[in-house]
């Protein structure tokens, strides 16, 4: 804990990804592209599920959820801060800062959760196949779309409350591109040794929970897959689960590589690298790894492409 000027302040200053000037131009496009690509793609998933009544399936249902909560990560810190490029500005007020730090917690949060309730979905249709109406009937599948969100409220609530109380003394200067939970604990002059015990708790078990849940259905999917005697029914097996898996391995391997590996870089560059990577690489890359491994969604989005062109 650093005791220093204690003054109130009214809001901070994001420094962005790069100081340098020449590279604000290249940066403005590149994350303009990343947005516009994002919420074309996860917008384009929904509407396809939403207007095609063959997939009015729970899988379906967890992945329209996944799409909403991209473009809502996405959308919580890059707007801000293409809007600080184009207006040459780097401030954000302590409220806006606060709610955005607490939207990007619930956004981060129930991909984490969705992703494992999708895993337990793939289990049941694959292992259990007779059951699956009964198992995954409409109310437990509501149940299983709104407890994730109930839950990453609660989580980013609790955050939030606990860093509230805390005083910011001698510098209000943020090394990141929207305020984030870990730059605002460093940069607190309070002690945040409570802060700093519920983020390891509670991220180890939003982490470890739907990972493990994960983990298990897919042993058990596998093994069910290999007690299967033709090569196109295994064939078949693989595919109704393989967009799922290839997500899950791009957003589990991205904590391990950012967060469990030793890197040579300044922590700052790390906790940039992480946050680029969640909320803008993987909700821009979901959707073109649902289109591309799933042919309902292809069959999907091809019928929502070719009713458009029928309208106009």
């Amino acid at each position: 804990m650093h005791q220093g000027n204690r003054t109130t302040i009214s809001g901070f200053l994001l420094l962005g990804l790069s100081s340098q000037a020449e590279h604000q131009k290249l940066l403005f496009v590149l994350f303009l592209g990343m947005y516009l690509v994002t919420v074309v793609g996860n917008g384009l998933i929904i509407l396809a599920i939403g207007l095609d009544s063959y997939l009015h399936t729970p899988m379906y249902l967890f992945l329209a959820n996944l799409s909403f909560a991209d473009i809502s990560s996405i959308s919580t810190s890059v707007p801000k801060m293409l809007m600080n490029i184009q207006t040459k500005t780097q401030s954000i007020s302590y409220e806006s800062c606060i709610t955005q730090m607490y939207f990007s917690i619930v956004f981060v949060v129930i991909d984490n959760f969705l992703l494992g309730v999708m895993a337990y979905d793939r289990f049941v249709a694959i292992c259990h196949p007779l059951n699956y109406v009964t198992l995954m009937q409409p109310r437990i599948c509501v149940l299983l779309t709104v407890i994730p969100w109930v839950l990453s409220n609660v989580v980013a609530l609790t955050h939030t409350l606990l860093l509230i109380p805390l005083l910011f003394c001698d510098s209000n200067i943020l090394p990141h591109f929207f305020c984030d939970l870990a730059p605002l604990l460093k940069l607190s002059c309070s002690d945040t040794s409570i802060n700093e015990l519920m983020l390891f708790i509670v991220g180890s078990s939003v982490v470890t929970f739907p990972f493990a849940l994960i983990l298990f259905s897919y042993i058990c999917i596998v093994k069910a897959i290999l007690r299967i005697s033709s090569m196109e029914g295994k064939q078949k097996a693989f595919t109704t689960c393989g967009s799922h898996l290839t997500v899950v391995l791009l957003f589990y391997g991205t904590i391990i590589g950012v967060y469990f590996f030793p890197s040579s870089t300044h922590p700052d560059d790390r906790d940039k690298i992480g946050a680029v990577l969640f909320t803008v690489v993987t909700p821009m890359i979901n959707p073109f790894i649902y289109s591309l491994r799933n042919k309902d969604m292809k069959v999907a989005l091809r019928k929502l492409i070719n009713r458009k062109h029928s309208c106009l």
